[in-house]
């Protein structure tokens, strides 16, 4: 078959091949075709040994004559047991050995690669052994059809060109180590560069995936990190879909229309059930994916839905404080090799450092803002002068609220607080946290009516840098502030519906998003909230949901206004005598029994912080021995009411110069709380917003004011606003 001339060209041809020739599969495509010359043969393969000899692989295939009727596999990286495959008959007896398939099929039915070739027409393999420096490396395979014919200067031809593919199979390997730790190297550093910059968690894992796609191709890519908690579960995880793909599709989940956050038990379950699984280093391919699928149902998740057939998993830190593991997955069987799982693995160090550092400046930024809200919290508490509770009084509507806040104040219970403006709702809520098991964290207030609708929101939940204009850093919510601590949501009848959707999921799933982002943070803050509108009237009306009306209302407590508790006002102006004489700096002096009496007598609209308002006013102006009230209230205002009712339609500029009548006849509640609204139109000259507005020197919101002069008939025609 050959002839010795014929054998020094062709050997001659693969020593030069071997010499010049760096890229692999076009070196061994030339072997193949310079082989092809002398030897008739369907297929050719070198299959390679490890140094122990106890696994193999598959380092070269070609077919010459043969048409794959069927999908072959193309993996040749991966390494396979030798210890119960054909392989171990051969190293058995090392030498050229000529196999009918037929009959090792018969001694070895399950292996597969046999049945595809007879089904291919493969029939005959004629098997040389390859040796470099005395040690077997693998096997030279000529695959034929029909009967091998092979004289014994073949055999000597095919040993000798056997022994320079072994030598161009060394040192294709070597050449291609040497890359890898080079590609190694330039890809830690590269990462290292690129993820220690990145202080937000999104950025940071898609960074991280964008930077493995470029040595290790993946279609799945996630991060889960478990670190321990007050409650053990899991602080948080990040999954994405290829770093080219829009949408962050969740790789592992129990339910893919729901965010992969919420699942927070779930997962923890997860993590739990495949304990061993996720704290080893794993390569998961073709038939051990399936049976890991078939063991766990994450991963027949995974399988099923996403037509996963290979992972990865690579443990990134396992310790006390908590668990982090990498994950790769592919929907080829043949998707990862063993360099695959090393190059992810050489990247572990340069991992844990971007995500060590990433979870240090959370938790920097976190405390900052904790200490921020609690700094300015505590100053608000030395600034107010109040009782252990804060509530001032012993009327019976007042120790009622006193019995409502023991019973509910060690839960954690949402609580509804009600009732007209100015009548001390804050101071409940203040009452409620301190004598709650979470006194030791902050109380955060946010005032839903004192911020345009489009900010509300970035206050509420935080927002990302670069959500709105304006948004130049990140920025912590309310929501996120009060975590262990309590939220208190005054005038929350002012939230706008779409944002009232929001809170409802607060208060049901305990989650949220900044605006902006996409990443679902957990809070475990109490909620209190506060309204003086009539809630149940809102829903009604379509202005509120009854879904949150319902959530809010666990636990309604109701503050009766001032006028109903008359016997509150002396310990009142007592306490706020001697706080804001102290604040003003002015000395203090004693109120008339008259002047009292009137205090008392007065129906007061802006409940306590008019009478507050009022008080600061007398300290102020005030020059002798006693309280002067002057033209503010008391007996002075009580005699400034009108003589007599003008009619509903009376245009506001006619009734604020309406006469008075010091012998006027008692009135209503309806027409004193008309009356006083009048007298502050009057001071004010008709403005009704504004710091020089009616409704500042009455201390309620302007809308709510323009809503009662509505009620009570007072119509603004000629008011500047």
């Amino acid at each position: 078959m050959a002839t010795a001339n014929t054998d020094d060209l062709l050997l001659l041809h693969l020593n030069e091949a071997i010499a010049t020739i760096r890229d692999k599969d076009q070196l061994f495509q030339i072997i193949a075709r310079k082989l092809r010359l002398i030897f008739p043969f369907d297929m050719m393969g070198i299959s390679i040994f490890d140094e122990e000899l106890l696994n193999k692989r598959l380092f070269f295939k070609d077919y010459t004559t043969i048409t794959p009727a069927e999908p072959t596999p193309t993996n040749i990286s991966v390494f396979t047991p030798i210890a119960g495959s054909p392989v171990e008959l051969l190293l058995e007896d090392p030498r050229i050995q000529y196999i009918e398939l037929r009959e090792y099929v018969r001694q070895y039915a399950d292996f597969e690669p046999f049945q595809r070739f007879l089904r291919l027409g493969i029939q005959y393999m004629t098997m040389v052994p390859m040796w470099l420096n005395g040690r077997l490396t693998g096997y030279l395979i000529l695959a034929t059809m029909r009967p091998p014919t092979y004289s014994a200067a073949d055999e000597q031809l095919l040993e000798k060109i056997t022994s320079l593919v072994a030598v161009a199979v060394r040192n294709t390997l070597d050449f291609e180590e040497v890359a890898r730790r080079e590609q190694q190297r330039s890809l830690q550093l590269n990462v290292t560069n690129a993820l220690l910059s990145i202080k937000q968690r999104e950025p940071l894992f898609r960074a991280i995936a964008e930077e493995l796609e470029q040595v290790v191709p993946f279609d799945y890519f996630g991060i889960r990190v478990q670190r321990a908690g007050e409650r053990g579960t899991f602080e948080g995880f990040a999954e994405f879909a290829r770093a080219d793909h829009n949408s962050a599709e969740p790789l592992v989940a129990l339910d893919p229309n729901r965010h992969q956050v919420s699942h927070l038990q779930e997962i923890t379950a997860m993590y739990q059930q495949m304990g061993g699984i996720l704290q080893a280093d794993g390569l998961y391919a073709g038939d051990d994916f399936r049976q890991l699928a078939i063991r766990y149902p994450a991963m027949r998740y995974a399988y099923d839905e996403h037509q996963v057939r290979a992972m990865l998993i690579v443990p990134i830190w396992l310790r006390a404080d908590g668990a982090a593991v990498l994950l790769l997955a592919s929907p080829r069987p043949n998707g990862f090799t063993p360099d695959s799982l090393a190059t992810v693995q050489s990247l572990v160090p340069q991992i844990t450092l971007a995500l060590e550092n990433l979870f240090a400046f959370e938790q920097i930024e976190a405390l900052k803002a904790q200490v921020e809200q609690e700094r300015t919290y505590l100053i608000d508490e030395i600034n107010t002068d109040r009782p252990a509770d804060g509530l001032i009084g012993t009327s019976p509507a007042l120790q009622q609220v006193r019995q409502r806040i023991a019973q509910v104040a060690g839960t954690d219970a949402t609580v509804l607080i009600t009732g007209e403006t100015g009548t001390g709702k804050e101071v409940v809520a203040r009452a409620l946290h301190h004598a709650s098991p979470r006194q030791g964290r902050a109380l955060v207030k946010i005032n839903c009516a004192a911020l345009p609708a489009q900010l509300i929101e970035s206050e509420l939940f935080g927002h990302e840098k670069g959500a709105f204009t304006g948004a130049v850093e990140r920025r912590i919510g309310k929501f996120e502030l009060a975590d262990g601590g309590t939220i208190f949501l005054d005038e929350v009848g002012e939230l706008p519906l779409d944002l009232q959707a929001k809170l409802l999921r607060v208060l049901q799933e305990k989650e949220f998003e900044r605006l902006g982002g996409n990443r679902v943070l957990q809070t475990d803050a109490r909620v209190l909230a506060a309204t003086n509108r009539v809630l149940e009237e809102e829903v009604r009306a379509g202005r509120f949901r009854a879904d949150l009306y319902y959530r809010l209302n666990v636990f309604p407590i109701q503050l009766a206004p001032l006028r109903e508790r008359p016997q509150d006002i002396a310990p009142l102006v007592q306490h706020y005598l001697v706080s804001l004489s102290k604040r003003l700096a002015r000395p203090p002096r004693p109120i008339r029994p008259a002047d009292l009496a009137a205090l008392q007598a007065y129906p007061w609209p802006g409940n306590i912080r008019e009478l507050e308002h009022v008080l600061e006013q007398a300290i102020i102006v005030s020059q002798g021995q006693w309280l002067e009230f002057g033209g503010f209230m008391a007996a002075p205002v009580l005699r400034a009411l009108p003589a007599a009712p003008l009619p509903a339609s009376a245009p506001a500029e006619a009734l604020l110069a309406a006469p008075v009548d010091d012998n006027a006849p008692l009135k209503t509640l309806r027409e004193q709380e008309r009356d006083h609204i009048l007298v502050a139109l009057r001071r004010t000259g008709g403005r009704v917003s504004g710091a020089q507005g009616a409704a500042a020197l009455l201390d309620i919101n302007p809308k709510t004011l323009e809503a009662r002069m509505k009620k009570l008939g007072i119509r603004r025609t000629v008011v500047a606003d």
